[in-house]
């Protein structure tokens, strides 16, 4: 029995619902696409949001540490001028304190007690030499009082140890007359040399008693862990 032809309405029917069907099929697989794109473009979005946010993360962190960093600088190199400020104006309150005592140590020799220290700086040098004889250098000017200084001396050193120490003063060489005077002693026939003179005494409290001097007048240090 053979098959009945389709007539041309259902012909047309037939076409219109495959034409539906096709139309569905492509719509749906349109609308899968679609929101496969959508779902691609999200995640690749955030990707890209998160690469900048990252990068601009970095960037801000780089800048932060920079401007710390400059910050710390400026302060540190502030904090240094200040420093080197403060170190000038001691150095220069230390520097007019010595040109005073400079000043006032050339005028000693006018003194009613220089007689006194004459003797106490030749008996010091005695003590240090231990010779049996001396000799001293000074100003020509003070001449006679060293001579009269050193026999005092040799008396109270003779009645402290029990030994005697003769005392020669250098008629050939003097100490300058513009230096503040004292004595310069020398043992063994001039092999021995010691400096007592004022200017040399001088020159030791500036190097010797420089950190007390320095604790005295502007306190303790105390970043300085150690002391002499």
């Amino acid at each position: 029995m053979s098959a009945q032809a389709l007539s041309d309405d259902q012909v047309a029917q037939e076409l219109k619902k495959m034409t539906a069907f096709i139309k569905q099929e492509a719509m749906e697989k349109a609308r899968e696409i679609h929101l496969k794109a959508d779902e691609e473009f999200a995640i690749e979005k955030s990707k890209l949001v998160r690469q900048e946010t990252q990068s601009m993360d970095s960037q801000y962190e780089k800048k932060f540490k920079q401007a710390a960093m400059s910050q710390q600088i400026t302060r540190s190199t502030s904090a240094n001028k200040t420093r080197l400020r403060v170190l000038q104006a001691r150095q220069e309150l230390l520097d007019k304190l010595f040109d005073e005592a400079r000043k006032k140590i050339v005028t000693k020799g006018q003194d009613h007690d220089y007689d006194d220290t004459l003797k106490g700086l030749i008996l010091e040098g005695m003590y240090i030499l231990a010779e049996p004889k001396v000799g001293l250098r000074c100003k020509k000017s003070e001449q006679d009082k060293v001579k009269q200084a050193a026999d005092a001396a040799a008396k109270e050193y003779n009645e402290k140890t029990g030994d005697k120490c003769d005392t020669v003063i250098d008629e050939k060489e003097y100490l300058p007359e513009e230096s503040a005077g004292g004595v310069f002693l020398t043992g063994s026939g001039g092999k021995i040399e010691l400096n007592n003179t004022l200017d040399e005494r001088l020159k030791m409290c500036e190097t010797e008693a420089l950190p007390s001097v320095r604790t005295t007048l502007f306190g303790a240090n105390e970043n300085r862990r150690f002391t002499d």
